[in-house]
Parts: C-alpha cells; structure tokens; sequence
C-alpha cells in the first residue's frame, strides 16, 4: 500500500495538468475559430466608426429604454438586429425624427445618398423593400404616425455614429439569442414566415388621408407631378400642399404651429424675417422656402444644424413644391 502511494500521486497530477491544458485550451478556443466575433473596431458605416456610435448610444442614454444582447432597460424595442431587419436608409431616415414613423418618400430621399445606397447594396426603392423587409412592414402600417420616442437633437455625424453602432450589433455572433417563443414558432412554422401570424393578426389601416400606404401609392409608382392631380376644376393647392406634406413626411420634423421641432415651425413663418445662421435675415417668401426644399442647406436658419435635412429636389415638381409652400402660407394666415 504504502509503495502504490506515490504512483497514484503522479497518476492524480498528470491527470489535474491533463485537466488544466484542456480547460485553457477549451477557453481559448472559445472566443476564435468558429464563433466568427464582430469586432467593434473593424465595423463602420461611411466614415464613421461603429466605437465612436457607441459613445454616442451611451452619451443619449439609449439604455435607458432599450435593450442591446438583452441589456438594458425594456420600455423600447431591443435593438440587436435592427440595422439587419431595416436596414440603413430606414434608420436614416428615422432617427432625425424619431417622434414619427418614416414614409416611403423619406426612404427614398435617403437612398439619394450614394453612402446608404452602398452600404444597402442598392439605390432602388423596392429592391430596398425586398432586401428589408422589416423596413416595408414599418413603412405600410406606420409611416407618418407619431411614436413614443422624442425627437433628438443628433448631429449628421451622430447619426451615421449611431448607424454604424448598429450595423455592429447585427453583426454580432448571439448564438441563437433570443430564442423564438415556442408558440409564435409554430405559428410561424404553420404559415411559413416567422412574424406573420403578427402581421395578419392585427387589421390593415383604413384608408385616409393619413394613410400610411399614401406615400407608396402617391409618390413612388407614378411620375413626379402626378400627384398633385389634374381632376376636374381647380384644386386648392393648399390642400394639395397639406397631403404632400403628409405623404413626404414633413410633419415629422416641421410643426403646423410655432413649436420648435426637428426644424422650425410653420405657423407664422411665411413673411417672417427669419434670422440665419450667419447673422444675416431673410424674408421667408415662395423663393426663400421653396430654395430650403430644394437645396436644405443654402441657407440655414439660427439655431438649427446643416445637413439634417435632406433635399426633395428629385422627389418633388415646382408645383408640387408650390403646393407646399401656399400650404405653409396657409399656416400663416391661421
């Protein structure tokens, strides 16, 4: 017994130094090879750098509602895939005005810009859709409505931060995180689409002038000018104004009244001076407002940021823009 004694004792280290190398190795091996890790300083959307979005995510406090991987607060959506599921253009286009839903107009004036086209892979709009779909279902049952979340005041470069922050979590490895819900899997198994017993679940909007379907329908399968239809008589082209404004989106960032939003209000402001950025004052007349839709950034007025609005140039006629415009008069009148 006593001569078996330091035999078992080097079977027993052997055994323990067999264990340590195989553990060490094991957790190694555990974050290279197949797991295929995002790294957040190899991903960026343009210019911008997925580490710098993530600054900007915590400098907002966006954990304060949502969740990234689970963590985080739950009163907002998690946002792990969304760059995945919507896609860059959609996320553009929300997140200067994040108090109400993209419309089908305000992506399309995003892909105007040959940074999101790349980085979506195209600059069409349906090919978008198809690509996304995500985008598409956000687009046909919410576009134009007001959200929960407030508008806020990023910056051009804050926001393609913010996008490449989350083009760097749908790239990440969750390893199945989170897990379907059994019944909504079968559900979807049943139909063949995970997401549509959601969607066929929940009754279509009904057609109004505030249809979120407006923007597809009056805006994207017929040509420019179109819309403004040539019905009997002569329409007002303030209420011409009032549904373009509606189908472009607009009211997402602009008010009816003095209230300060994403952009200024237009309540009041036709035939105002308005003060500019540069000091100077300019009479908000048809040329002056029709110039802001045509080129945002000719002339910014005091206290709002260039390059948050986008130009309508190719997405609007001179009449359309008209129309727009003795809508804003309209406002003024009131």
């Amino acid at each position: 017994m006593c001569n078996d004694e330091p035999r078992r004792r080097r079977i027993a280290l052997a055994v323990l130094g067999l264990m340590t190398i195989l553990f060490a190795a094991l957790s190694v091996l555990s974050f290279v090879g197949p797991r295929k890790q995002a790294v957040p300083q190899e991903v960026s959307f343009d210019q911008y750098s997925a580490v710098d979005g993530k600054r900007v995510f915590q400098a907002y406090n966006c954990m304060g509602c949502h969740t990234i991987v689970g963590n985080g607060a739950y009163f907002g959506p998690d946002l792990t895939d969304l760059y995945r599921r919507t896609g860059p253009a959609w996320l553009a286009a929300f997140l200067p005005s994040a108090g109400a839903w993209p419309t089908a107009a305000a992506i399309r004036v995003q892909l105007q810009n040959p940074a999101i086209a790349a980085a979506a892979g195209t600059d069409s709009f349906d090919a978008y859709l198809e690509r996304y779909p995500a985008a598409r279902e956000r687009i046909e049952r919410r576009g134009g409505r007001s959200t929960f979340m407030p508008n806020l005041p990023f910056t051009r470069d804050e926001i393609g931060q913010l996008i490449g922050f989350l083009k760097y979590t749908s790239e990440m490895n969750t390893e199945g995180w989170p897990p379907t819900p059994l019944p909504a899997a079968r559900a979807a198994a049943a139909v063949g689409a995970v997401g549509a017993p959601a969607v066929a679940a929940a009754p279509a909007p009904t057609a109004t002038t505030n249809s979120s379907a407006a923007p597809t329908s009056a805006l994207a399968t017929t040509p420019a000018g179109a819309t403004t239809g040539a019905a009997a008589g002569a329409p007002d082209p303030a209420a011409q104004g009032a549904k373009l404004v509606q189908d472009l989106g607009c009211l997402a960032c602009h008010a009816t009244d003095t209230q300060r939003k994403v952009g200024p209000g237009w309540g009041g402001l036709y035939g105002s001076q308005s003060k500019l950025a540069d000091g100077s004052t300019v009479t908000a007349d048809d040329a002056y407002l029709e110039e802001s839709i045509v080129h945002p950034d000719a002339r910014i007025a005091s206290g709002f940021a260039a390059g948050v609005m986008p130009s309508y140039e190719t997405l609007t006629t001179h009449e359309q823009r008209q129309a727009i415009v003795a809508y804003i008069r309209s406002l003024a009148r009131k």
